[in-house]
């Protein structure tokens, strides 16, 4: 090594990109949304939204269990 010669490093950014949902998120949510980090926490709200949605939609019983067909009702009543 000759002398006053220094080794140059690269510098490493350690930022990792914007995801392309979060960039998604800021750009269409009409100026509610600003930077990354409500943009996480809006997208994570949005998967609790929907897991509760789905949930309740799946173990609500508002119908009262499946109705028989009209043929089934006949043809248990002929045996």
């Amino acid at each position: 090594m000759f002398e006053g010669e220094e080794f140059l490093r690269p510098s490493q950014s350690f930022q990792t990109p914007t995801p392309k949902i979060v960039q998604w998120v800021i750009r269409y949510s009409g100026g509610l949304v600003k930077d990354e980090k409500q943009a996480n926490y809006f997208l994570i709200g949005f998967v609790a939204l929907a897991i509760i949605i789905s949930l309740f939609l799946i173990f609500s019983n508002s119908g009262g269990g499946a109705k028989p067909l009209p043929y089934e009702k006949t043809y248990k009543t002929s045996q």
